[in-house]
Parts: C-alpha cells; structure tokens; sequence
C-alpha cells in the first residue's frame, strides 16, 4: 500500500484526516499529517518531514498531499519528491484524499490519475448538476 503524507497549512492536513475517518468510519493506516504555521522555519521541518514519510512508507513509496502550489507547505514537499517513489499533488481536498485512500492498493501511476481526477471531480457547481 501506498502512504499517503499531507503536509499543510496549519491544521488543514488533520481536519482532512478526520473528515476521511468520519466518512471511512476509521482511521486510515499509513497516514500522517504535518502541518506548517507562520512561525516554522521549513528548513527546521525538513528531518521532521522525512522521518514522517518513513512512518507511512511500506516500501510502495508515499504520496504527499499538500494544499497550495507554492506556498511554504508545497515547497518543503517539492525537497521531499523522488520520481517514482516519493510523489505529490498540490490542492488537497477531501475528495482527493478520499480517492487516494481508495486507490492506493494501484500503482503509483495510476493512484496520480485518480488521486487528481477525484480532487477535479469533486469541485463542481452544485446548482448545474
């Protein structure tokens, strides 16, 4: 299996872990949330960001979700990407996590395409649908 590893903004990462466990009505394995304040120097969060992508990772590597392309969460998770084995997706939302979760028995491949598609699918203009 697939980790998956959301490094966030501030609590964003836990509260998406939550509402996944209230909808799986457990908690998921091998997931780990690091969240990011104002006052964190990434480069300090660094080995904190590696030894948790240990945690999660089974030998199938990890997926990293983290929430806004380019901002400081994004940026630590851009030094932790090895091609292949260590990947991430920026946007994070809770349909994308829950795509991820149930698409990460896949290859690391195919968990991407599904992983980016629930999180494009799940946006959508509710009074059109």
């Amino acid at each position: 299996m697939i980790g998956i590893f959301l490094l966030t903004h501030a609590t964003y990462g836990e509260s998406l872990i939550q509402c996944a466990c209230h909808v799986l009505n457990k908690r998921p394995a091998q997931v780990a949330q690091l969240g990011l304040t104002a006052q964190d120097d990434p480069l300090d969060s660094l080995p904190l960001a590696r030894d948790m992508l240990k945690l999660v990772d089974s030998g199938r590597g990890v997926l990293i979700l983290t929430d806004i392309y380019g901002a400081t969460p994004a940026n630590l998770a851009m030094k932790l990407l090895e091609p292949g084995r260590i990947e991430g997706i920026a946007g994070a939302n809770l349909p994308m996590l829950l795509r991820a979760i149930a698409s990460r028995d896949q290859e690391m491949a195919t968990l991407l395409t599904r992983t980016l598609a629930g999180g494009r699918d799940g946006v959508l203009n509710m009074l059109k649908h």
